[in-house]
């Protein structure tokens, strides 16, 4: 039986990144993935859907806007299947990157399905049957999550699909329907719409990425609508019905009952953990009524020597959170200077175009709260570089506190405003005011002056506007 300080259950950018810290810090570790390093991030989501939305933006300004870069085509032609192709390189290069970094910091690394059948001890099933087991002091569970699926509905991954169906088509359907308005669903259809097929996306609460400032929504749902995608929020979907020509759709809408025909159905409604089978209840491990793994800040659960991140705990469902907790986790394995995460603070960005990206609180939350706030707010449409991108819809919004002034948050929504969130998290994180942020000299002509014409906003002298 194979000793190690630390075996980690999952090779998501939870798992792989606390393995990596865990190795640095000196402990001997080892990784089990049951199918691909780098996970669901890394093979099916975050990193080919960036490199889908890359070529659907091009796509888009060729198809919508060539007139107005001088661009003029007599046969357009539009090939998804290279930009499926282009995805799955990028995937693949970075997969075996991580594989690399395995090799480079002496982790062992177990492909098949881990088990626990007791505490200190993992069992690894291999594809051929054969099990292999590892004596551990502590366990990482870094096993993320699985698409949630409507009851009832049979997502069959032809005309009914998932999110991972979706990144995998290599041809596009003429229409579809798109059901969920989180990150998600936004991105699909920014992607879908770009193509040309005609997209439906319905959202059953009163916005679009309804966890986003209601202003930033708004404006997303303005820019969809004038892309030419039908928007159903505040709606509910009835019933999906396979036929032999595509889907069914009866969506309940505010104004009635509408009923959409379509090539295919995305259902992208949420996410549930990937916490069974693994031994986890005869253990003890206490989890919520949804299967999420319960942790302190420490990433502890509360079984000494079980400790778990990412996805799988249900505290924010993205890449960059299960890093950060992945790296926090092992710290406190080794015993070594750490942090305390703050969820709320941490960055989102949802990459629809426009973008729409945040952290903190929103201004309502603040109100909610009890904070008094003042907001700063500019838009794109003054910005040099937002005009001379072609560019320029939405805006940057800081939430500020009254008294002290300090950043309790913002919304940005416009052209790649996920790239401008760093100054204002590294402000946040170093209690630095809108005051020091309006001082700070930014590159001119770049979309960062949206942030700093914020700041002069929230503190009563704007420049431009």
């Amino acid at each position: 039986m194979k000793s190690y300080d630390v075996v980690v259950i999952g090779a998501g950018p939870g798992g792989y990144v606390n393995a990596i810290r865990s190795s640095q810090l000196g402990l001997k570790t080892a990784i089990v993935e049951k199918k691909d390093l780098g996970g669901v991030c890394l093979n099916v989501g975050c990193i080919p859907s960036k490199a889908l939305l890359r070529n659907a933006e091009i796509a888009h300004t060729l198809r919508e806007r060539g007139k107005e870069f001088g661009f003029s085509f007599e046969n357009l032609q539009l090939d998804y299947g290279t930009a499926f192709k282009r995805s799955r390189q990028i995937s693949q290069r970075l997969t075996k990157g991580v594989g690399f970094l395995m090799k480079k910091n002496n982790i062992d690394v177990f492909m098949g399905t881990a088990y626990i059948p007791s505490i200190g001890r993992v069992d690894i099933t291999q594809d051929d049957g054969s099990v292999e087991t590892l004596e551990t002091k502590n366990i990482v569970l870094a096993t993320g999550s699985t698409p949630m699926i409507i009851p009832g509905m049979d997502v069959d991954g032809q005309k009914v699909l998932n999110y991972i169906h979706a990144i995998m088509l290599e041809s596009l359907p003429k229409s579809a329907v798109i059901i969920g308005g989180g990150a998600i669903g936004v991105e699909f259809s920014t992607i879908w719409n770009s193509y040309g097929v005609d997209v439906t996306l319905v959202e059953m609460l009163p916005h679009l990425l309804p966890n986003e400032d209601e202003e930033a929504s708004i404006e997303l749902e303005k820019a969809y609508k004038k892309r030419g995608i039908n928007v159903f929020v505040g709606s509910k979907v009835k019933e999906v019905k396979t036929l032999e020509s595509g889907t069914k759709v009866v969506i309940e809408a505010p104004d009635g009952e509408k009923v959409v025909n379509a090539d295919i159905t995305l259902v992208a409604i949420g996410f549930r953990p990937n916490s069974k089978e693994l031994g986890l209840e005869a253990l003890g491990v206490s989890m919520d009524k949804r299967g999420f793994i319960e942790v302190d800040d420490k990433m502890s659960t509360n079984i000494p020597g079980i400790w778990a991140v990412g996805d799988v705990t249900g505290k924010l469902l993205l890449a960059h959170v299960a890093s950060s907790m992945g790296i926090v986790c092992a710290e406190n394995m080794a015993n070594t200077e750490t942090i305390k995460l703050d969820y709320r603070m941490m960055p989102r960005a949802t990459f629809s175009q426009p973008q729409i990206a945040s952290f903190g609180y929103t201004e309502s939350q603040a109100k909610d709260a009890g904070i008094n706030v003042r907001i700063g707010k500019f838009p794109f449409q003054p910005n040099g570089k937002a005009l001379g991108l072609g560019d320029y819809s939405g805006f940057a919004k800081l939430v500020v506190e009254e008294k002290t002034g300090e950043v309790l948050g913002a919304s940005l929504v416009g052209p790649e405003v996920s790239e401008l969130l760093p100054e204002l998290t590294l402000a946040q994180a170093n209690e630095l005011t809108v005051t020091e942020i309006a001082r700070n000299v930014h590159t001119h002509p770049t979309l960062s002056e949206v942030l700093l014409e914020a700041a002069e906003a929230a503190e009563g002298h704007g420049i431009h506007m």
